[in-house]
């Protein structure tokens, strides 16, 4: 069943679910440099931010309201990106997707692996696209990596690290602290983001076991030392570093690491180190590439920087900005986007069951 809406002349129109950090961040700013899309619908349960994105992003009649439900009711809106707290991910999407429109969510997919679920068979059942905002398969370290991965060049890749660490940079602000709206901390925040990366590059798709364990140590401080800032320890209601150690179904190893405070000097997001029987890669240092040839071993950096020109830096697009530009051209070309919700399922599988290992103390097996 085609899900395209559109011929290549026709602006796709879109409305906003969520007009807060993120959406301003990168959403917005992303999709208002597109020439094929407008901004038509902002909705947020603070009418004032839904006002004040209208005015800077959208058309001159845009509609604005508190309530999605009044957004989805358009019919001529195309497409809707979802960039609320986690928890209303899931019944948005699907909402959304039963109304007709394809959808961008925000990452995580959802609280859980149930919930995600549900999105991933909207999809299927309306026809529609789905894809989650993992702008970090944007980057042009990402990009190089998963081309030399799909070529080959580091063999079977059986043992990964997927970081995601923080020495002291706790979110304050929104619901980040809180449970209830976000279903954990820095590991389904920023960990999210890391093992995208790792499963993306490895290609590996099947877990078979996890054990996982959480952490509540840092949290409960008074007046840390913090980049946004003093936390709050009484709002603090998740752990502030997580850890897993997956094990997939033809064997291959990847460990998960993530913290928003953690008492370490290596700190990194969203970089990932992988080992193969030909080869090995890691983001540490920018992106280097390592192996044998000739009976040597050898290490490659790629230079990923545009420009070397005096006084010219080149010109690029930013991760999120590539991001929504072939987000918006898989709609227009009717092709898969290149976050499948799949996928993403996947990473809402395990960063659920490292969550389950670590309060019950046993590993999580998958049938």
């Amino acid at each position: 069943m085609s899900s395209c809406c559109c011929n290549s002349n026709k602006k796709l129109k879109v409305g906003i679910i969520g007009c807060g950090g993120i959406a301003n961040g990168k959403h917005m700013p992303s999709l208002a440099k597109l020439d094929n899309v407008e901004m038509v619908a902002f909705c947020d349960i603070v009418k004032e931010r839904a006002e004040e994105a209208a005015k800077k992003f959208g058309v001159a009649d845009s509609f604005v309201c508190t309530d999605y439900r009044d957004l989805l009711k358009d019919s001529s809106i195309d497409v809707v990106h979802v960039c609320t707290p986690n928890k209303s991910h899931s019944f948005i999407t699907v909402d959304a997707l039963e109304a007709g429109k394809h959808v961008m969510c925000e990452k995580p997919m959802a609280k859980t692996y149930e919930e995600a679920k549900k999105m991933v068979d909207a999809a299927k059942r309306t026809g529609k696209k789905l894809t989650i905002g993992y702008q970090n398969r944007f980057t042009p370290e990402a990009q190089y990596l998963y081309q030399v991965c799909r070529r080959g060049d580091l063999g079977e890749i059986y043992f990964a690290k997927a970081h995601a660490i923080r020495r002291r940079a706790v979110p304050t602000w929104g619901v980040f602290l809180n449970e209830e709206e976000q279903g954990g901390g820095p590991l389904i925040d920023i960990g999210t983001h890391a093992l995208d990366l790792t499963l993306w590059m490895m290609n590996n798709y099947k877990p078979r076991m996890v054990v996982g364990t959480t952490y509540y140590k840092l949290g409960k401080r008074e007046n840390a030392a913090n980049a946004w800032g003093p936390w709050d320890p009484k709002k603090f209601t998740v752990e502030d570093s997580a850890f897993g150690f997956v094990v997939m179904e033809d064997g291959a190893t990847i460990i998960l690491e993530s913290s928003w405070a953690l008492n370490t000097l290596q700190v990194g997001e969203a970089k990932t180190t992988l080992c193969g029987t030909e080869g090995g890669a890691d983001m540490w240092d920018g992106l280097r590439i390592n192996g044998e040839e000739f009976g040597q071993l050898y290490t490659k950096i790629p230079e990923l920087r545009k420009g070397g020109v005096a006084y010219y830096e080149g010109k690029a697009e930013s991760p999120g900005e590539r991001e929504a530009r072939t987000w918006i051209e898989a709609i227009i070309n009717d092709t898969d986007p290149v976050v499948l919700p799949e996928q993403a399922l996947v990473v809402t599988q395990i960063l659920e069951a490292i969550y389950t290992s670590s309060k019950t103390g046993q590993p999580v097996f998958f049938k």
